[in-house]
Order: C-alpha cells, then sequence, then structure tokens
C-alpha cells in the first residue's frame, strides 16, 4: 500500500463512499484507498459490494466496512450515525443515483420520487451529518456527484437531470460556507463515464466517454480548489459550448435527439 500522509491528514482516516459496488464508486474507493484511507462502502447489492471490498482489502491492505443501504430511505439519519458512531470520516463521496430514465410521463411516479429521495435527501442528509463533525474538526471533504445534465434541462433525463443540478447548487453553495471551517466541497460534473450502467443504456459508448479512474483523479486534484468541475477536455469543451455558445432552446434540442436514443434498462 503507497499511502499519501498529507491526504490521510486532510481527509481521513475514514473515507464514507455512497454507490461503491462498480463504476465510479469502485474507482473512487481505489483511489482513496490507494491514498491510505479506510473505507465505509454503501450500496445496495451486498454481494457485488462485498467483491468489491475484497478486492480493494486485498490490493491496498486497508481497513474496508461494507453496509448494505436502501439510501432513498426517509430515515436514513439514524442508521447513519449508528455506522459512523467511533469513526472519524473525513471525506464523504456521494456517488448513488436512481436514473429515473426515458419519458417523463411513460415513467411510474413512484420512480420519479425514488430519484428524488436517493439523489436528492440522501446526499443532503449525510452532507449535513458528517459535515457537521468535519467543521467541528476543521477539516475534511465532500464530493457529490453530478452530471452534465445539471446544466441544461436534458429530454428523457429530465428528473435525473434535475436532481443533479440539485447537488450542483448545493455543492456550490456549500463550498462558500464551509470553507472557512476547513472543509473542502466540490460538485464533480461528470460526462460520459465508461461504466456498466452507461454500457447498459448506450452500447456503443458516448462522444468523449472516459474511464472512471481519470474522472476521480481530475476530481481529487479539484477538490480544495474549486465548487465545481467537469472531468476530460471534450467534456468541459462541449459543456462550455452548450452553456455559453448556443442558444438554451437549441442546445435542450440537441441534447433531446441524443438523449431520445438511450436504450431503457430492462
Amino acid at each position: 500500500m503507497s499511502t499519501d500522509p498529507t491526504f490521510v491528514d486532510r481527509y481521513g482516516p475514514w473515507a464514507l463512499v455512497a454507490g461503491a459496488s462498480e463504476g465510479l464508486g469502485a474507482a473512487w474507493a481505489d483511489a482513496l484507498a490507494r491514498r491510505g484511507l479506510k473505507l465505509l462502502l454503501l450500496a445496495r447489492r451486498p454481494e457485488l459490494l462485498e467483491a468489491t471490498a475484497k478486492a480493494l482489502r486485498e490490493r491496498h491492505g486497508v481497513e474496508v466496512v461494507t453496509q448494505a443501504f436502501d439510501l432513498a430511505s426517509p430515515s436514513l439519519e439514524g442508521p447513519l450515525t449508528a455506522l459512523v458512531a467511533g469513526r472519524e470520516v473525513g471525506l464523504l463521496v456521494y456517488n448513488a443515483a436512481f436514473p429515473a430514465q426515458g419519458p417523463f410521463l411513460e415513467q411510474p411516479l413512484e420512480n420519479q420520487l425514488r430519484a428524488l429521495d436517493v439523489n436528492c435527501r440522501a446526499p443532503l442528509t449525510l452532507a449535513h451529518g458528517l459535515g457537521r463533525a468535519m467543521a467541528q474538526r476543521g477539516r475534511g471533504g465532500i464530493v457529490l456527484m453530478s452530471s452534465l445534465t445539471a446544466f441544461n434541462g436534458s429530454p428523457f433525463l429530465s428528473t435525473y437531470g434535475a436532481t443533479k443540478a440539485f447537488n450542483l447548487v448545493l455543492a456550490e453553495g456549500l463550498w462558500f460556507e464551509l470553507q472557512a471551517r476547513g472543509v473542502d466541497v466540490l460538485a464533480c460534473c461528470a460526462g460520459a463515464t465508461r461504466t456498466p450502467n452507461l454500457l447498459r443504456t448506450s452500447p456503443q459508448g458516448e462522444p468523449g466517454m472516459i474511464e472512471p479512474a481519470q474522472v476521480v483523479e481530475e476530481a481529487l486534484a479539484a477538490l480544495g480548489r474549486s465548487g465545481a468541475m467537469v472531468p476530460g477536455a471534450f467534456n468541459r469543451l462541449a459543456s462550455f459550448a452548450m452553456r455559453r455558445l448556443l442558444p438554451r432552446a437549441l442546445a435542450i434540442s440537441i441534447l433531446g435527439k441524443r438523449t431520445s436514443a438511450l436504450r431503457l434498462p430492462p
């Protein structure tokens, strides 16, 4: 294990990663374990989560604790408090998300409300609970995984995009509020990333698609330096063009033509 003492002092000794079983969450867990942090990993699927944890223990020799969690639960605060009791969590990475993908009126209302719970209520709850302890210690970090869908209306991902806009705006506000108290906050607005979820909906991939590890490393480089970032040069250029150069209505129309081709998960 190759640790980074400065990183551990700033964001350790424990990190909590929500949505950690595969894809970006697993990449976050790997990068943090490589830097020497102990890990609390949360996800819905216990078997996949434990397989990820086992690989991390073998690869990096760090302590890894897993917990199967339904992050849509309205009573998240109590179990979270019990989970972190006796552990000093210096870094929160909220990567979990419920996509609510497809034509808005054809998606059950239950799916839309679950997206609000998983994508908005849960990160707010974790950021509030863990952020208070970090602020009292005068150090720590919070990363909320947002998306390029946060910047414009995203047809056929309308609710998902709206929840990611919530994460972006929340993180930017907390970045300013908490920096004076020693807590770094970042919204990572990821574009197309080679994850199992993306490949299930877009088997051919997407323009500018990058690897999860690149997203994580660029986000870590930005943590403490800005309140929001877009990983990947192509994604930064595309985001700039869509937000600054094109009329908003045209940008949304372009997005709609692209997202209408996404394959719905079974």
